[in-house]
């Protein structure tokens, strides 16, 4: 009888039970995997809120932050928010149509997107939580060294919150203690449904949808304006964080496939 080389290494066939307990892994891989990015985005989420809430900025350094924009804005010759929202003050569907965009245009565009993307996109996922990561943590710095107060804490210079003029909605949503009155700049309002709508028009050939993605932020960016929340500047330094946030993970994830490849 031949016997075989001592070199020569013979692959035990795997038993059907193996078989069974490796599928079983992979599912659970895959079930856990969106569970764990879904938990990441809303633990980082928290603490942008409870960080945001927490920080100690004072009305009047804010208020000053707020004229000194004011001032620059002038100077470059576009400072319209106050006859803008005057104008808007006399279209009543108007202002109903831009406080529902302030308050439901926002996290419920967030979560819905994100959402679809970890669904039927999730190689593209991990790009815009780490956007969106990334422009938090700048959001974050420049509130605490900046403070600023929203247009709306200058009635002053004729300015009218009309969020809370007409309805609470909004504060019942986003209560103020998670919240910080005084950070005005940048809008990640606008920066972050920015974000979004460059997702959606990337990863979909849909005319109705990509016609959403491009008019969403920019909704949104008029939204800020007429009801008193935010700057024209905010909404501009909001977007460039943004997409240098966007920039910066997709360096990243870059990086990361080329790690994986070598």
């Amino acid at each position: 009888m031949s016997t075989l080389p001592p070199y020569v290494v013979v692959s035990r066939p795997v038993r059907s039970g193996e078989e069974r307990i490796s599928g079983s892994r992979s599912r659970t891989t895959a079930r856990s995997g969106p569970m764990r990015e879904i938990g990441i985005v809303s633990l980082a989420v928290l603490l942008y809120f409870l960080v945001r809430g927490m920080m100690d900025s004072t009305a009047a350094l804010a208020g000053q932050h707020a004229h000194w924009l004011v001032d620059l804005e002038r100077r470059l010759g576009i400072f319209h928010e106050p006859g803008m929202q005057r104008w808007a003050l006399g279209q009543d569907w108007l202002v109903w149509a831009v406080n529902a965009v302030y308050i439901y245009g926002h996290w419920p565009v967030l979560i819905a997107t994100m959402g679809w993307l970890i669904w039927k996109r999730r190689d593209q996922f991990p790009v815009y939580r780490s956007a969106l990561l990334i422009s938090g943590a700048i959001g974050l710095v420049v509130f605490v060294v900046f403070p600023m107060a929203p247009p709306r804490f200058l009635p002053e210079a004729g300015f009218v919150d009309t969020v809370t003029l007409h309805t609470n909605a909004y504060r019942v949503l986003q209560p103020p203690s998670f919240t910080n009155q005084y950070a005005a700049m940048p809008s990640l309002h606008v920066g972050w449904n920015l974000l979004m709508g460059i997702a959606i028009f990337r990863t979909t050939r849909h005319p109705l949808w990509r016609t959403f993605a491009i008019v969403m932020p920019l909704a949104m960016y008029i939204a800020t304006v007429l009801t008193a929340n935010h700057f024209l500047l905010d909404g501009v330094v909001g977007s460039v964080i943004a997409i240098n946030g966007l920039a910066l993970a997709s360096r990243i994830s870059a990086l990361k496939r080329e790690r994986d490849v070598f």
